[in-house]
């Protein structure tokens, strides 16, 4: 996976060339990853189906934020490129859509939740992935109350999964937002009936 360069902000032009020249060093598949609320700069429409005639750029993983090009992406990728969301939260919106499935944040923690929910959305039952999401949406929120992925790691080392350590300039969660985040995350897993 392969995020667009930050702080440049470079033309398309640029994100084609620097995502070809990528592609061409590897002999493995390429995910594009697109988020612009991070990087600044964003893979426009053009550009990533210019991207997806590479032969081993093979998917966008699409944080962009904006849904309606996210609905032209899918509509308009040639078949067999796969558009994963990049948002737990959007899932739902982007698999009615036409998309393929997600890279998610919140599954590191309850991935058969997650596999489930996005089999839900992908098979079209709509009733049932609406139930799930509305189930789940707390979680996905929870993910922000600090930087991702601050969160999602202090839970998991809260559950033992992992140690609570962060690679700087991300920190340990500051207490009041760990406690609400704890907070959250024990009612749900009782709402739920949940345990690792």
């Amino acid at each position: 996976m392969v995020v667009n360069p930050y702080y440049n902000k470079p033309t398309q032009k640029g994100l084609y060339q620097h995502f070809k020249a990528v592609a061409e060093s590897v002999n493995i598949p390429v995910i594009l990853y697109n988020i612009k609320g991070r990087t600044g700069v964003n893979i426009e429409t053009p550009t990533l189906l210019q991207l997806a005639e590479i032969e081993n750029i093979v998917a966008v993983k699409e944080a962009s934020g904006d849904l309606k090009q996210i609905e032209e992406v899918i509509n308009s990728v040639p078949e067999g490129f796969t558009v994963l969301s990049g948002d737990d939260g959007i899932t739902k919106k982007l698999i009615s859509l036409g998309g393929h499935g997600l890279v998610s944040v919140i599954s590191n923690l309850i991935p058969t939740e997650m596999k489930n929910f996005v089999d839900t959305c992908i098979s079209g039952n709509k009733v049932e992935a609406d139930k799930i999401h509305d189930k789940l949406n707390i979680l996905f929120e929870a993910e922000f109350i600090e930087t991702n992925p601050q969160p999602i790691k202090t839970l998991m080392s809260f559950e033992t999964l992992c140690d609570e350590n962060f690679r700087l300039p991300l920190t340990t969660m500051e207490a009041y937002n760990k406690e609400k985040l704890f907070n959250i995350w024990k009612e749900w897993k009782t709402d739920n009936n949940f345990s690792i």
